[in-house]
């Protein structure tokens, strides 16, 4: 989610190996269900906020054969969004995007995705 020239990212807190780091929300498409429904249903279960699904991101990372990875912009229709399932959560700019992918402290699956994020951003 990108408001007012920022970018909702959050913390993991497990599995050991990811802890820590920042990512997009979201998660996993269930049977049935569309990209829209399923962002909608794990924005909502993740941080307790409505929201409106947008268009994908151009982008798709395939960090291992047969796991394929899409990003869906998404805009809150209702609620303040709360770390429900993460350590925590963060609006970033473009300058502090950089500079946690600088780090290595994004998710490395989601670091496909930051050339376009920063292009949303700017």
């Amino acid at each position: 989610m990108i408001e007012s020239g920022r970018l909702l990212l959050a913390q993991r807190a497990y599995p050991p190996e990811l802890a820590g780091l920042w990512e997009l929300p979201g998660g996993k498409v269930e049977t049935g269900e569309t990209l829209a429904d399923a962002l909608v249903r794990e924005l909502c279960e993740e941080l307790d906020v409505e929201v409106s699904a947008g268009d994908r991101l151009d982008v798709v990372v395939r960090p291992k054969p047969g796991l394929e990875l899409v990003a869906v912009r998404a805009r809150i229709v209702s609620g303040m969004p709360r770390a429900v399932e993460h350590r925590a959560i963060r609006w970033v700019a473009a300058d502090e995007l950089v500079e946690l992918d600088r780090r290595g402290a994004l998710v490395p699956g989601d670091r496909g995705w930051v050339p376009e994020l920063l292009a949303d951003l700017r």
